[in-house]
């Protein structure tokens, strides 16, 4: 499972995705989150899966190697969906057993969640597949640059979050290695007993954190050694500039959203399996 993430990894080909601005595929990502936790109705739900569907084919990242990185949140995806499912209350009751019962708006609410799950982290997972951690620092430095105003350090944080992006590949491949190594010392990582599975990630946990550790003091020093003191006037290699795919890029997705909206307006009281009163 550890070599099932795929988040904070590049996927490098020659599409339209990848090469759009970073500043793009921020504000592309952040509408279609909201795009999913405001929608309403199947119509809606049926434009949201076609746009991200169009957006994966025209990425060329291939789907199986995006379906792979779901696999550690399936667990996730399943405790969140039996508490809406059971712990939901309602008007109409499917089913009931003591203080445990199952409503039609509980049903409704837990199937919702699933998906608006899956959708935030294959969303997520199509601009960190596209972008490189270094063309991704330089766009969300860019789109946070008006916060310096407020004298927030943009570069710094930009930084850093482009580092805890990229170490986590690093990290997840280095607990594999350390996983197989205690494997072969006889450690048992597949017991179904939650306290003994439990105790069997110490000896996982603890060499996993001195090498995250280390690797951190060997990042630092190697940017000491390159005199590296923040962003206060560095220059950039590549600086970033907005092209006529951008421009029609920014276009659609504002189309996107104002469709996803309209069919949430113009639909108040509308019936549904996915525009109940339960919508978020």
């Amino acid at each position: 499972m550890m070599r099932d993430i795929t988040i904070g990894q590049y996927y490098p080909a020659d599409s339209l995705i990848h090469k759009l601005d970073p500043r793009v595929k921020l504000s592309g990502t952040m509408i279609f989150l909201i795009a999913v936790f405001i929608f309403r109705g199947i119509p809606a739900f049926v434009l949201i899966t076609l746009f991200l569907a169009g957006v994966i084919r025209i990425s060329r990242v291939p789907f199986a190697y995006m379906v792979k990185g779901l696999k550690p949140i399936v667990l996730l995806a399943v405790i969140t969906s039996l508490f809406n499912l059971f712990l939901t209350d309602g008007t109409t009751v499917i089913w009931q057993w003591k203080f445990l019962h199952i409503t039609q708006e509980g049903l409704v609410l837990a199937v919702k969640m699933v998906f608006r799950l899956l959708y935030l982290i294959l969303g997520t997972s199509v601009m960190t597949l596209t972008t490189t951690p270094n063309r991704l620092t330089d766009g969300l430095e860019k789109s946070l640059r008006p916060l310096q105003r407020l004298h927030v350090p943009v570069h710094e944080v930009s930084m850093m979050m482009a580092i805890a992006l990229r170490f986590i590949p690093i990290l997840v491949e280095e607990a594999d290695k350390i996983m197989r190594a205690q494997m072969a010392r006889g450690a048992d990582f597949d017991n179904k007993n939650l306290i003994k599975k439990a105790k069997a990630l110490i000896p996982l946990l603890v060499p996993l954190f001195v090498s995250a550790f280390r690797r951190a003091n060997d990042l630092a020093m190697a940017m000491e050694a390159r005199c590296y003191r923040g962003g206060e006037g560095r220059t950039k290699l590549k600086p970033l500039k907005y092209e006529r795919r951008d421009y029609i890029s920014y276009f659609v997705l504002l189309l996107f959203l104002a469709a996803v909206i309209s069919m949430r307006v113009m639909r108040p009281g509308a019936a549904s399996a996915f525009g109940a009163r339960t919508d978020l």
